[in-house]
């Protein structure tokens, strides 16, 4: 029986890096004072709240929004002080259409983002008054205030001190129950992958990725740990990813997080790319940049935060994270270009750059997971490539797929949790321009389609028969502009994704 090796976790770092306000609920029943944030509908005069709002004001409220000249068109917002019998209001306009889910999320991230910082009066969101669909709750509310208040400061000496921010009461007419149980684990779960993405690489390496993540999942059931070292992996043959870990004094691993709760449900394998730190390797990036290349990992970290998520909710799904896990350095050990290596599958690889090195360790990884698993469907995500930038810019990931079925599903549930993703091409053209001559496929410096040819890197060591889909999240890992639920930085994105698409179509009752 083969080996795995067992980590012994202590405690690196395992409280939560970002201060978090208390949040709860209350029947709706319009605050008589304090700060409150209201949703503004976009129309010729003053409806839903904002007019029992200005009533309250004894008219004061209109005079101040004519003044201002706020319409309330989405997004947009307008903060008012000193407002008798309100010490602070704040509006944020919704439009005039029907709200949807990410609406309702959106609103609550826009309220964070309205009183960030340190503050001692309580925050009062009010979310009623406006038509919305029966998903845009409360909880919506809640989970995109928790996103919107996004920080990480462990590094700096003048850190937002947690007792100073004031609790958050979200004033609506459900009871937010589904936040306690279940939403607040997936903004968890979130905040642990930024934290990963945004940690400094001499922080966050192969093995302390996997005892940070571990301490993750401390206390969560029917959770199994799994940890290849370089000589499980030298076992097994995984020479292409042991190939990109061989120039950095800090050894690659692979991390296995089970969670098989879903009875006799379809099994899903979510496959990370976790290069913690990219130089480039001897094809060594320019320095422009490149300390972004910490967040080279970002896809190791989704994975490993949607299957926490699913854990910490106790959901009835059968899924496995595996986390490729490598530091990709130059020294007299790395590989170079022109190196043959032989990969867990059997196939060779040419090496034509070192730095398209995210496709080697999920080469392994893919195929690993096909072998050891037999998953029902498999999902990769990466930080592959900078062409599915230049392709779709920064509003959308790169989505490769084989199977239309599964693209179209993936493809919905990106859209529902607000992390939207475009279908790329990906056809025999491109697996034919990876075929070099003097090995079975060639890892990079092909001219042309980037992002397709390298998920047609990594399609060539999935089974035809094998569903699966590549996802590209190097367009939208680090946000320059926040978002009302992604402040400027690292995103996180596909853990909203990848957990709506298991609570669509892995789980009996979603």
């Amino acid at each position: 029986m083969r080996q795995f090796l067992c980590v012994v976790v202590l405690g690196l770092l395992s409280a939560p890096i970002s201060a978090e306000r208390d949040i709860s609920f209350v029947a709706g029943q319009l605050p008589e004072d304090g700060s409150i944030v209201i949703p503004f509908i976009e129309a010729n005069g003053l409806s839903g709240v904002a007019s029992a709002v200005n009533a309250r004001t004894d008219g004061a409220l209109e005079v101040a929004v004519q003044e201002a000249g706020f319409v309330g068109a989405m997004g947009t917002n307008l903060s008012l002080f000193g407002i008798a019998p309100y010490t602070r209001i704040d509006l944020i306009g919704v439009g005039s259409e029907r709200l949807t889910r990410t609406d309702a999320e959106n609103f609550g991230g826009n309220a964070a983002a309205l009183n960030n910082g340190a503050s001692g009066t309580r925050v009062q969101i009010v979310w009623q008054g406006v038509d919305r669909d029966a998903d845009a709750t409360a909880s919506r509310v809640a989970l995109g205030f928790r996103l919107g208040a996004y920080h990480f400061d462990r590094y700096l000496q003048d850190k937002l001190d947690p007792d100073s921010l004031s609790d958050v009461v979200v004033v609506s007419d459900d009871d937010g129950a589904a936040f306690d149980s279940d939403l607040s684990m997936l903004a968890d779960a979130i905040y642990l992958a930024r934290d990963l993405s945004t940690e400094p690489g001499n922080v966050i390496y192969p093995q302390s990725f996997i005892d940070r993540v571990r301490n993750a999942f401390d206390g969560v059931r029917s959770v199994r740990f799994k940890v290849l070292d370089e000589k499980d992996m030298d076992k097994l043959g995984m020479g292409a990813h042991l190939g990109v870990g061989r120039g950095s004094t800090r050894p690659p691993r692979v991390l296995i997080i089970e969670y098989l709760a879903g009875g006799s449900a379809p099994s899903v394998v979510l496959a990370g790319k976790g290069i913690t730190f990219d130089t480039g390797g001897i094809s060594l990036k320019p320095k422009q940049n490149m300390g972004r290349m910490k967040a080279d990992m970002t896809g190791a970290a989704v994975v490993s935060a949607t299957v926490l998520a699913a854990a910490r909710r106790e959901a009835p799904v059968n899924v496995v994270a595996i986390a490729a896990l490598a530091e990709n350095m130059p020294s007299g050990s790395a590989i170079r270009p022109g190196d043959i290596l032989t990969s867990m599958s059997g196939k060779t690889i040419e090496i034509n750059s070192t730095d398209a090195e995210g496709r080697l360790v999920l080469s392994d990884t893919v195929y690993y997971a096909q072998r050891e698993y037999q998953p029902d469907v498999l999902i990769d995500v990466a930080t592959l490539t900078g062409s599915v930038y230049r392709a779709v810019g920064p509003d959308y990931a790169g989505l490769f797929s084989r199977h239309e079925t599964l693209a179209t599903q993936l493809l919905a549930a990106a859209e529902a949790a607000g992390e939207p993703a475009w279908h790329l091409p990906l056809d025999d053209v491109h697996f034919e321009r990876i075929q070099p001559s003097a090995a079975d496929v060639i890892n990079g410096g092909i001219p042309g389609a980037g992002a397709s040819i390298g998920a047609a890197f990594i399609g060539s060591f999935v089974d035809e028969s094998q569903v699966w889909a590549h996802f590209d999240i190097a367009s939208v890992d680090f946000m320059e502009e926040a978002r009302p639920t992604v402040p400027e930085g690292y995103s996180a994105w596909g853990v909203r994704m990848l957990d709506e698409y298991l609570r669509r179509h892995h789980m009996p009752n979603p």
